[in-house]
């Protein structure tokens, strides 16, 4: 009888741990999704805040189309598309983790608007205006990246050339989705601070709360397969970035609080013939535009002009 007591005591505290896990790390309520548009409350985002807040409302003022499509598992997907010109490259932009397309990509739309390209700027699953509730960290939003290149195909002809761009989440997803197969016409991919894995990082956001990541990723993992139907150990960033058959540019701040800079060095080593990676001096996470957006733009140029001829 004790074991049985012991055994049930051990099964209760694992499906509660497992439970607050997938609520902490992976559901976003309605509310959540909703939340007002913001920067986030550190030191490096309150000194970048001028230039970003003046972006945003530039993008906020900017017409678009309300646009949706379906993922491969029926929730509905909303977009934004912005037209500039006709018969121009389509760039489509995935922002990170419990974040919003328009602050994200506040600086990306400003820089395709003056390049004159198309824009589709993405509510990633379980944000926004799209359905669904669980975070999948990149490893289902990758089969989303293609949705949309299949719904920019269908309305604009496979003859459009299509870019994609990510920020943090949204980086390691289009990278992971670098390893399907993606029709020829998406010509380049650009990644701003990517992790190399799911389990990478949430491990170190683990260990950043001053937790112990060994005792507790195990709780996180059951709370993703049992409660949000996901593997999180089902691929990574390195490993899809070695099937990559599409030109890759990363962009990483070097000082980098969220998203280690060491974890896209890894990813860049996976593929060194198609991956390009410039890293940014004191820049935080996302930042690297922010810190030195010559750099940034002359880079970001160079590869859109070798991967669209």
């Amino acid at each position: 009888m004790p074991f049985l007591i012991i055994g049930i005591i051990l099964i209760t505290v694992f499906f509660i741990g497992s439970l607050i896990s997938y609520r902490m790390a992976f559901y976003q309520s309605n509310k959540q999704k909703r939340k007002e548009l913001s920067l986030p409350n550190s030191q490096q985002y309150k000194e970048a805040a001028g230039p970003m807040n003046e972006m945003v409302a530039e993008l906020l003022n900017e017409p678009f189309e309300e646009i949706y499509t379906e993922s491969f598992d029926g929730l509905k997907l909303y977009g934004r598309y912005y037209h500039r010109s006709d018969n121009a490259p389509l760039q489509i932009m995935f922002h990170g983790y419990r974040a919003k397309a328009e602050r994200d990509f506040c600086g990306g739309a400003r820089f395709s608007r003056e390049k004159g390209y198309n824009a589709i700027i993405v509510d990633q699953r379980a944000h926004g205006k799209s359905d669904g509730h669980t975070i999948s960290f990149g490893l289902k939003e990758r089969y989303d990246v293609l949705s949309w290149v299949n719904y920019a195909n269908k309305r604009f002809g496979t003859d459009t050339k299509i870019l994609l761009y990510g920020l943090s989440m949204g980086s390691a997803t289009v990278i992971m989705a670098s390893g399907l197969n993606l029709p020829e016409n998406v010509v380049g991919i650009v990644a701003d601070c990517p992790y190399s894995s799911p389990k990478d990082i949430i491990k170190k956001v683990i260990k950043d709360m001053h937790l112990p990541p060994t005792l507790l990723y195990p709780f996180v993992f059951l709370g993703a397969l049992i409660f949000g139907r996901l593997n999180i150990n089902e691929t990574t960033a390195e490993n899809e970035v070695k099937k990559s058959k599409t030109p890759i540019l990363i962009f990483h701040g070097e000082d980098d609080r969220f998203v280690p800079n060491e974890m896209s060095a890894v990813i860049y080593e996976a593929n060194k013939a198609m991956v390009t990676r410039e890293s940014f001096p004191q820049a935080g996470h996302g930042l690297s535009f922010i810190k030195d957006p010559v750099r940034y733009k002359k880079a970001l140029t160079a590869f859109w002009e070798r991967v669209l001829k």
